[in-house]
């Protein structure tokens, strides 16, 4: 049986089969949980500092710049270097800043600058761990399974985000923030176990070893000259900079001043997201390469229509429904994006595309951050979403158009995958 008539779930079981894969899900499961307590919390505890949008967006923005910036040289260590090292040493950076937060939290002492700063440091450790973990999933499968492996990855990360809000809300409630900021350092030690058990990066012939020393730009030449692949990335740089800050930025002020809610609600809603994210990337799994132009057409209607139904809502059951069907949309074609450009991406290359992919998703994640609160506070939260949520469906069709049949296409790498290593 040919892999394409192969069922999507016997895919997905095969890859859980004991092996490197396994375990590195296995230890994201339980990092991405707590990394998602710690963002309901932190979030909560900065609304609680400020009544104004932008500050929020400020945070965004320190967050974001250190990552706009470093990237692309997160990206090459990426290619040039062991995947494995960079990522733990990263965790360890992220394990010392949750504690800090936390402490600072727990003794009464957090202000905004402490938030800011810390961000910015968290920053520096995301633009060197979204590159490497990006090309590290795809060296952990066959090419005919990397489909198959995002969609799993991303129903991970988005299935973490069932149980982190959630978890969270309780931990907040019961024994404050900082206990949710803890136990996000204690989650970090599962994939640091998980990365220290994966085998080493098969080794390539000398022109291929050549090829992951060549310059950045290599990256971007590569983005530029393929017109499928730079589509999937402008598709997910108008999300960011219209659809991310509405419901994760803003979401605190959202829930507190216009929905009068607490941080319990907040976490609920935050679930309910997680949720529909987590349906969104399983539904990956069953999308048909000849019908991704459809689906993806299809969700960023349902996207539009979600930021619409928000900036028009009442009550927590109305938000609860937008927000839901808003992330299995987003989670789909944030998926499907991601699965094409790594299928198109060349192994020697596949750092630096991931960190130009990441880029339009992390990178403008601060400048829309900043752009869509402040012009919140000007008009008004509700008009800020209505208006975005225009601007998007707009421009997001206009991407699909001219990328047209392309995105359905069957790459053909011009590097040979090396063979994956299978150890139990």
């Amino acid at each position: 049986m040919s892999n394409r008539e192969t069922p999507f779930h016997h895919k997905a079981l095969a890859l859980l089969k004991p092996g490197p894969f396994r375990r590195y899900i296995i230890g994201s499961a339980i990092s991405d949980t707590g990394t998602w307590m710690q963002v309901m919390a932190q979030g909560w505890v900065v609304s609680a500092l400020t009544n104004k949008a932008i500050v929020l967006g400020m945070v965004n923005f320190a967050a974001g710049l250190p990552t706009l910036a470093l990237t692309m040289i997160g990206g090459s260590a990426a290619d040039r270097y062991d995947k494995r090292k960079i990522l733990i040493a990263t965790q360890v950076v992220q394990i010392a800043l949750a504690i800090i937060l936390g402490w600072l939290v727990m003794a009464g002492r957090i202000h905004i600058w402490h938030v800011v700063v810390l961000a910015a440091l968290l920053g520096i450790a995301i633009a060197f761990e979204m590159p490497a973990i990006s090309a590290l999933v795809p060296e952990l499968v066959r090419r005919d399974q990397i489909a198959t492996a995002v969609a799993m990855d991303r129903s991970i990360f988005h299935g973490s985000r069932l149980v982190g809000p959630s978890l969270a809300g309780l931990f907040v409630g019961w024994w404050g923030a900082a206990s949710a900021f803890f136990a996000n350092a204690f989650s970090f030690l599962a994939l640091i176990v998980a990365l220290v058990s994966l085998p080493k990066r098969p080794i390539g012939t000398k022109e291929e070893e050549e090829q992951r020393r060549s310059g950045i730009m290599e990256g971007f030449r590569y983005v530029a000259s393929e017109r499928t692949v730079l589509a999937m990335i402008a598709l997910v740089a108008l999300t960011t900079i219209f659809v991310f800050p509405v419901i994760s930025v803003m979401l605190p002020l959202y829930v507190r001043n216009v929905l009068q809610l607490g941080p319990r609600e907040m976490g609920w809603l935050m679930a309910t997201s997680g949720t529909g994210a987590f349906f969104g990337s399983l539904g990956l799994l069953s999308v048909a390469r000849e019908r991704r132009l459809k689906f993806m057409s299809g969700n960023v209607l349902a996207v539009a229509a979600g930021v619409f139904s928000m900036s028009r809502s009442h009550s927590f059951a109305l938000t609860a429904c937008s927000m839901g069907v808003l992330a299995i949309a987003l989670s789909m074609n944030f998926g499907l994006a991601n699965t094409i450009v790594q299928e198109h991406a060349p192994a020697h290359l596949r750092g630096r595309v991931s960190a130009v992919f990441g880029l339009s998703f992390f990178g403008l994640m601060p400048i829309a951050g900043l752009i869509v609160t402040g012009f919140s506070d000007l008009v008004g939260m509700r008009t800020a979403l209505a208006v975005a949520s225009i601007i998007y469906g707009t421009g997001a069709f206009s991407i699909l158009t001219m990328a047209g049949r392309h995105v359905c296409d069957h790459p053909v790498s011009p590097v040979p995958e090396p063979e994956i290593a299978s150890v139990a």
